[in-house]
C-alpha cells in the first residue's frame, strides 16, 4: 500500500514538471514572436507626424478699447446758470447748432453796458477833435502857447485811448453773449452730456465739459497697448482683425494707422499705443467696448508645414545648430536627414522649404517612453501566484 502511494506521488510529481516544462517553452516562444515582431517595425518606438501642405499666419495678440473717430468735448468760455439744455444722447446735431443755453440776462445787459460806454467814449472823442481843430490855428498864430496847447493833444489822445478802450469791453461783452448759447463746432453725435438745466457752470479756473460728440460714428478707433518685445513687427497700413464680447462670434478688420512713439511703462512693462481704424456700417461697435486685435504679421498660403517638435528632434539627435534640418522615415523604417529652410512659425508649425521635400513625408518628431513592465517574464505572468504572496 505504501509503494502503491509512493508511485502515485511519483507520477503526480512527473506530471507536474511536465506542464512547468510545457508552459515554459510556449512563454519563450512568445516572448521570441514578440520580440521578432518588435524588430520587424522598427517605427514602433518612435514618434511620427507629416509634412503637411497649407496656410499659415503669424499673429501678435493684445487688446485695446474703442473709441469714436474724430471725439470732440464741447465746453464753455463763460460762467453762469444753464437755462437750456437742447441736445440729448445719441442726437445727431449740425455744426453752428446750439446745444444749450447760460441766463442770457446778464450777458445782455452786459453787451447793452458796453455800447452805451463806446457811444460816450466816441462822443467825447468827437468833441476833443473838434477843440484840437479849433486851437491849432491859434497856437500857429501864436495867440496860444504851445504849453496851453498841449492840454487839447492830451484830451484828444485820450479820448481816443478811451474809445479803443470802450470797444474792446463791447467786443468782449457780445462775445461773451454768443457764447453764452453753447453751439456744436462739428457736424456728430452727442454721445455724452454731462449738464442739467438749472445747474451752474465755472469757467474760471478751467473750461468745464458740457457734450462730447463723435464726429462720425460710422468708423471706430482702437488704441491698442502693444508690447515693447513685439512692436518692431508693428507696421503702419498693417491688416488686423479684432472680436468685441457683445459678438464673440463675429470677426472685425481693421487697419494700423498709427504707432504713438511715446511708451507708457507700468510695473516695469514698456508698451507702446497703437491706433487701429475699423469700419462700423452696421453700427454694431460702441466706444468703450474692449476688442481683443490679432496683428497679421505674415499670412502664407499654400506652403509645406512641418511640426516645431520634428524640427527640434533633428536639433537633438544630429546636433545641428547651423540651419534646419528634418529626419525622414519610410514604411521600413529606413530613416534619412533633409536639409531645410525654416521660415515663419505660428509656435506649432513652421513653413519649411528644400529639396526633395513633399508634402506627405513621415518625419520624426521624438521617441516613445517604454512602458514599464513587471519584474516577472512573460512565464510568470501565465502561472498562477501561490496563495499568500500578495497581490
Amino acid at each position: 500500500m505504501t509503494r502503491l502511494k509512493s508511485k502515485t506521488r511519483h507520477r503526480a510529481a512527473k506530471g507536474i514538471l511536465i506542464l512547468c516544462l510545457t508552459l515554459l517553452l510556449i512563454a519563450a516562444a512568445l516572448n521570441w514572436l514578440f520580440a521578432s515582431s518588435q524588430q520587424e517595425n522598427p517605427l514602433a518606438s518612435l514618434q511620427t507626424a507629416t509634412v503637411e501642405r497649407g496656410d499659415l499666419e503669424v499673429t501678435v495678440a493684445c487688446t485695446g478699447s474703442l473709441k469714436a473717430v474724430g471725439t470732440v468735448e464741447v465746453g464753455t468760455e463763460v460762467s453762469g446758470t444753464i437755462k437750456k439744455v437742447l441736445a440729448d444722447y445719441n442726437d445727431r446735431v449740425v455744426k453752428g447748432q446750439i446745444l444749450a443755453e447760460l441766463d442770457l440776462e446778464l450777458f445782455e445787459a452786459e453787451a447793452v453796458s458796453a455800447r452805451a460806454a463806446t457811444l460816450r467814449a466816441n462822443a467825447l472823442l468827437q468833441q476833443a477833435q473838434t477843440e484840437y481843430r479849433r486851437n491849432q490855428p491859434l497856437l500857429q498864430q501864436g495867440h496860444l502857447s504851445a504849453q496851453e496847447f498841449l492840454a487839447y493833444q492830451t484830451n484828444l489822445a485820450t479820448a481816443e485811448a478811451d474809445l479803443m478802450a470802450a470797444e474792446a469791453s463791447q467786443k468782449k461783452a457780445e462775445t461773451n453773449l454768443r457764447n453764452a448759447s453753447i453751439r456744436s463746432p462739428i457736424d456728430g453725435t452727442v454721445i455724452e452730456r454731462e449738464i442739467e438745466k438749472g445747474q451752474t457752470v465755472a469757467a474760471n479756473f478751467s473750461t468745464p465739459t458740457l457734450f462730447i460728440l463723435a464726429e462720425d460714428l460710422a468708423r471706430m478707433e482702437i488704441e491698442a497697448d502693444v508690447d515693447e518685445s513685439d512692436i518692431g513687427q508693428i507696421k503702419q497700413g498693417q491688416q488686423v482683425r479684432f472680436t468685441v464680447q457683445a459678438y464673440a462670434e463675429k470677426i472685425f478688420p481693421g487697419t494700423v494707422t498709427q504707432i504713438r512713439l511715446n511708451p507708457t511703462e507700468e510695473s516695469h512693462v514698456v508698451t507702446y499705443t497703437v491706433v487701429i481704424t475699423a469700419a462700423n456700417d452696421k453700427s454694431l461697435l460702441l466706444p468703450g467696448m474692449t476688442a481683443t486685435i490679432d496683428f497679421i504679421i505674415q499670412d502664407l498660403k499654400n506652403t509645406l508645414l512641418a511640426p516645431n517638435a520634428a524640427l527640434q528632434y533633428a536639433t537633438r539627435a544630429l546636433s545641428v545648430h547651423d540651419g534646419a534640418a528634418l529626419v525622414v522615415v519610410d514604411d521600413q523604417g529606413r530613416s534619412q536627414t533633409l536639409a531645410v529652410t525654416a521660415g515663419p512659425s505660428n509656435g506649432a508649425h513652421t513653413a519649411v522649404t528644400g529639396s526633395n521635400l513633399i508634402a506627405g513625408l513621415t518625419v520624426v518628431t521624438g521617441t516613445k517612453t517604454p512602458a514599464k513592465q513587471s519584474s516577472g517574464n512573460l512565464f510568470s505572468r501565465l502561472m498562477p501566484r501561490p496563495p499568500g504572496r500578495g497581490k
